[in-house]
């Protein structure tokens, strides 16, 4: 059980597709007190992830064999965000949800509560069984200030307590102690430090550059650790993209022992998929998204898909994020702190931060007038693919994407239906890799698992003989890191 590789058998045509599908483990494994008097006890790290997305709400509890350094999926509590419940007279409104949501402080502490009580009750574990719980956010595109940004920072962290989880398993330890005895062993901390890289690559330095930085580098990790699962060595270089409602994700360079983020992702992206159904009778047109649809029977035309599909596109702007903005696809940037830190910065939008949403709204009614819900789901699934080449062929006129690169694709919007089969060939077009199949994979909970490895690393537990830093087809970093430690005079 755990992640399944699936090569043959998801599609009936080549190519190959790797794609890392989550599965649950057995929670007798990570219960000692369950374990007969002969079994071996393995030594699993569990995290519990909390994510507040524009769209859902979720926990994902994972655990790491940290023998073998792969992550299993153990339970998950997913809610859709839109059902927050209404402020309440007294509460301060601190933002909103790309859809209007209103958060209040109490509203979201009450949801994280909930989902991640959710997640423990449905794996039958309670906060002692917890190691470590990581938050995030893909709320930010609906913030106007750091200071809304840090409310919902902290809004996360009181839901978590509500739940029972202490601080201690919010933070990073300090000494080995602080790890149940099993696991121990397996940290690093004695040999070096965190020092903030994250699977073997740094953040770009100075001022924040998107709003949904810490996304980006959870995905990318947590692709780095689903692709142990199938046959592709997505370690740098490489680029990730989460099709969340909003867009996230990095790419990175070669350079060692730590890599360089050397271009972001930002804007619009299931977002995009979730205007064109809302001109439907299908969904809700306010909160809506194509996660309500329930595909049915009927021919699907793909020649009448191509043509919507070309004519969304006719909506979508790609492009380098440009200089003197402070949004980009309703989402916070700084294209001037990007500019500093070396960071290419590429944005997915609708008109002018969403102005042209609704132009979307009118093709999804024309659809549905002209032909069916099939052909509906395959518009979208060739408009996601679109975006990713899009995206991808930028990136390497701007010379930040070789064929060295790794691809990792993860999200609602890029991983489901046919997306994949056609994401791979669309980017063949482009003609920069020899086979494209050789080079990308496609995770589901990329976030979720970024999560884990975010904890791993921040307790220094890894697993060296099966590293997820350093460059692809190169060998563990970890040598590298201590010497430069040692060099920076952060070791003794």
């Amino acid at each position: 059980m755990g992640f399944i590789k699936l090569i043959k058998g998801m599609f009936s045509k080549s190519p190959k597709i790797q794609y890392a599908k989550s599965q649950s483990i057995d929670v007798m494994d990570l219960n000692p007190k369950k374990v007969g008097p002969n079994q071996r006890i393995l030594p699993y790290y569990t995290v519990a992830s909390v994510e507040l997305g524009n769209t859902t709400t979720k926990s994902i509890i994972s655990a790491t064999d940290m023998e073998s350094g792969k992550t299993y999926v153990v339970s998950k509590e997913v809610r859709l965000t839109r059902d927050v419940r209404p402020p309440k007279k007294g509460e301060k409104v601190f933002g909103r949800t790309i859809w209007d949501i209103e958060l209040t402080k109490e509203a979201v502490s009450e949801m994280v509560r909930d989902v991640l009580k959710g997640a423990m009750d449905k794996a039958h574990l309670s906060v002692n069984d917890i190691h470590f719980v990581v938050r995030s956010t893909g709320v930010t595109a609906g913030f106007a200030s750091p200071e809304e940004v840090g409310m919902m920072i902290v809004s996360l962290a009181e839901g978590c307590r509500m739940a029972g989880i202490p601080n201690g398993k919010m933070t990073p330890i300090m000494t080995k102690k602080q790890l149940p005895e099993i696991l121990q062993d397996y940290t690093l901390i004695d040999k070096l430090i965190f020092d903030g890289a994250v699977t073997g690559v740094v953040p770009p330095t100075g001022k924040e550059v998107v709003a949904n930085e810490m996304e980006g580098e959870l995905v990318t990790a947590g692709i780095k650790i689903g692709s142990k699962w199938t046959e592709i060595d997505y370690r740098n270089p490489c680029i990730s993209i989460d099709f969340g409602t909003t867009l996230a994700g990095r790419i990175t360079n070669d350079s060692e022992p730590y890599a360089k983020v050397v271009g972001n992702l930002c804007g619009l992206a299931g977002a995009v998929c979730d205007s064109v159904v809302r001109g439907t009778d299908l969904v809700n047109k306010r909160g809506g998204a194509v996660l309500d649809i329930i595909n049915t029977k009927g021919k699907l035309d793909k020649e009448l898909a191509k043509k919507y599909a070309e004519e969304i596109h006719k909506f979508v702007i790609i492009r380098e994020v440009p200089k003197g903005v402070s949004r980009f696809g309703t989402v916070p940037v700084n294209p001037e702190s990007a500019q500093k830190a070396g960071t290419f910065l590429i944005g997915c939008d609708v008109g002018e931060n969403g102005s042209d949403i609704f132009e979307l709204e009118k093709i999804g009614a024309k659809i549905l007038q002209e032909s069916n819900v099939p052909t509906l789901l395959y518009t979208l699934d060739i408009v996601s693919a679109k975006i990713t080449q899009r995206l991808i062929k930028l990136a390497h006129d701007e010379k930040i994407v070789s064929k060295e690169t790794a691809i990792g694709i993860t999200g609602r919007a890029g991983i489901t239906g046919e997306k994949p089969k056609l994401i791979i060939e669309m980017l063949s077009e482009l003609d920069i890799w020899d086979d494209v199949s050789k080079n990308i994979v496609f995770v589901e909970d990329g976030l979720a698992l970024g999560s884990s490895v975010m904890a791993r690393c921040m307790n220094c537990l890894g697993t060296p003989k099966i590293p997820i830093g350093g460059n692809r087809n190169g060998p563990c970093i970890l040598g590298q890191r201590i010497k430069r430690q040692k060099e920076m005079g952060m070791l003794r």
